[in-house]
């Protein structure tokens, strides 16, 4: 059985993107959680992921470290899975946005960390962030009005894509973002999946905490 090391559940972006595209795949898995504020935890994961960072998955002897090779390798194995779409301009256009959102957005994970149980209208508008909400904003109306026609996602059917701006969704909730009605349809799409309500039920039982999100 393939196991997926994670982190908080409350905190960690990156994390909620391996996990929801594993579970898009419908395979069963293991999931161990690390809590990222514990002392020496570098070296706890360096036991599973030769970062010392999660999210890390073991697949017999494969070991795939990264968030964006871990969609990759599902991809791969999991073909039925549709976790790119078919068509090829649409396909290159979800590896687009998925590889700008693995690389940018600085300023807004920097202002607006993940922290599914808090509640922070306003907070959080730091120097760029401003920008990066609007680019994310109109990155999803083109998706939508270009590729969205199959469903309710960025793509239509439920990709990688939706996996790697999940994270968003939940900091564009926690800190109340303003979202035209476009961009507000699909948030609601990717917060009613029950992968993702199972997510954010589990992040809200959750009771350790971390300074560094908890601004």
């Amino acid at each position: 059985m393939i196991t997926l090391y994670i982190g908080n559940k409350n905190y960690s972006s990156w994390s909620l993107r391996a996990w929801l595209a594993l579970r898009l795949t419908g395979t069963p898995f293991r999931e161990e959680v690390f809590d990222l504020a514990a002392p020496d935890i570098r070296e706890a994961i360096r036991r599973r992921s030769p970062t010392g960072r999660v999210p890390a998955l073991e697949d017999g002897d494969v070991r795939v470290w990264d968030s964006l090779a871990i969609g990759e390798y599902l991809a791969e194995k999991f073909p039925q899975a549709g976790l790119w779409p078919a068509d090829s301009s649409a396909r290159a256009t979800a590896r687009s946005v998925v590889a700008e959102m693995h690389s940018g957005f600085l300023d807004l994970r920097r202002h607006m960390p993940m922290n599914v149980r808090r509640s922070s209208p306003g907070k959080g508008r730091g120097p760029g962030v401003e920008a990066d909400i609007e680019r994310i904003r109109s990155s999803w109306r083109d998706c939508r009005e270009r590729f969205g026609a199959g469903g309710d996602f960025l793509f239509g059917a439920c990709s990688l894509a939706d996996c790697f701006y999940a994270p968003v969704v939940t900091r564009f909730v926690t800190y109340a973002v303003e979202l035209d009605p476009v961009c507000r349809a699909y948030r609601d799409a990717v917060l009613a999946l029950p992968a993702m309500r199972e997510w954010r039920s589990a992040a809200e039982r959750e009771t350790a905490t971390d300074p560094a999100y908890d601004l």
